[in-house]
């Protein structure tokens, strides 16, 4: 049975990894320490996804580890001896990052500097797979011209009509701390798969969802804004009149890629994933949206100061990820994600089948 380690398991694309793939008779082993509930209190926990995850996989194997403690990640690693590794923890928030950019840089460059070691040591030819970020571009991307309208901000110049390729450029540009420890250690997967020779990929993410998510206003995009929904909590939107755009990606299609990635494993690539234009959508189009979904009024305030360092917008263009791996598509639609999470919503909290 092939054995495949996941960092950041009990999380949105952790834990639907471990499902993906244990369903498909991969031996997982799982390690997280439920630092998001650290990064954001309570609602943050993914405990409950943990423990969905032993009691239905017999061949998940959890680890309470902190990706930090690099003789922990070394000796896990050495023990199982995976055939591929996916690298999904992180501190995802810019807002918590920019408090303790110390801890930021630690979890997210070093702990991934600790785990591309640990693999080039016991097997450098193991598939690497990691969890990046669109905020590698950093805010370069501002500077393209936009175009509003009722709903949102577009691309003015027909040529990004697609999106963002992976050759924008990430230079001169501020990323928010977040986003430049991200961006270290996106370089040093790089750095690994082309000095070393490990197959290895770096999937620079939009905006990635599910009902898998334990959405927080930090971070979470569209399982926030519907979790206020839902409970009737007043949605706070943060500058550019609530027409920033977002493209947003089903975890189940992250791991469809990912499986096609390991099939064909390729050393120090780049792919810009996301949900691309059609899964394209702004906080005020999502609020019609859950709005005709549960046929009650969105609550929402106004605060006229942009977040520091955010995308106004972004799009993915996936003509790359579709180039090298044609048998990978988007399968979830923007109303079925906006469901599922509702719907998902509704059973956690024993109201299944009663909408609000």
């Amino acid at each position: 049975m092939r054995k495949m380690l996941i960092t950041g398991s009990s999380g949105l694309i952790g834990a639907e990894l471990v499902s993906f793939f244990a369903e498909r008779e991969w031996k997982v082993f799982g390690v997280d320490n439920n630092m998001r509930e650290a990064f954001f209190g309570p609602e943050g926990n993914t405990d409950w996804n943990l423990k969905r995850l032993i009691e239905k996989y017999p061949h998940f194997h959890h680890f309470d580890f902190d990706i930090r403690d690099r003789e922990d990640i070394s000796g896990i690693v050495r023990k199982i001896k995976p055939d591929a590794i996916v690298h999904a923890a992180a501190q995802p928030s810019h807002d918590w990052a920019s408090k303790k950019p110390l801890d930021d840089f630690d979890i997210n460059a070093v702990g991934t500097l600790n785990l591309l070691e640990a693999s080039r040591l016991t097997n450098p030819d193991v598939p690497f797979v990691f969890l990046s970020s669109n905020k590698v571009y950093g805010d370069a991307i501002n500077n393209l011209k936009l175009e509003e309208s009722a709903t949102r901000w577009d691309y003015a110049d027909k040529t990004y009509h697609n999106g963002i390729k992976e050759d924008f450029g990430i230079d001169r540009s501020k990323h928010s701390v977040f986003g430049a420890s991200k961006l270290a250690a996106d370089i040093m997967v790089q750095e690994y798969g082309r000095f070393f020779g490990m197959p290895s990929c770096c999937l620079r993410c939009g905006c990635l969802t599910g009902p898998g998510h334990s959405g927080v206003e930090l971070h979470g995009f569209l399982s926030f804004l519907i979790k206020c929904h839902m409970e009737d909590r007043t949605y706070k939107i943060n500058g550019y009149k609530g027409k920033q755009v977002r493209d947003n990606l089903h975890s189940l299609d992250v791991a469809l890629f990912i499986d096609q990635f390991l099939r064909n494993p390729r050393v120090a690539e780049i792919y810009n994933l996301g949900g691309g234009r059609k899964n394209s959508i702004s906080i005020l189009e999502a609020f019609d949206l859950i709005e005709s979904i549960s046929g009650k009024k969105m609550r929402h305030a106004y605060s006229p100061k942009n977040r520091e360092g955010d995308h106004i917008c972004y799009i993915s263009d996936l003509s790359k990820a579709k180039k090298d791996f044609p048998s990978w598509s988007v399968t979830k639609d923007l109303k079925t994600i906006f469901e599922e999470i509702s719907e998902a919503w509704l059973r956690r909290n024993g109201t299944a089948g009663k909408r609000p």
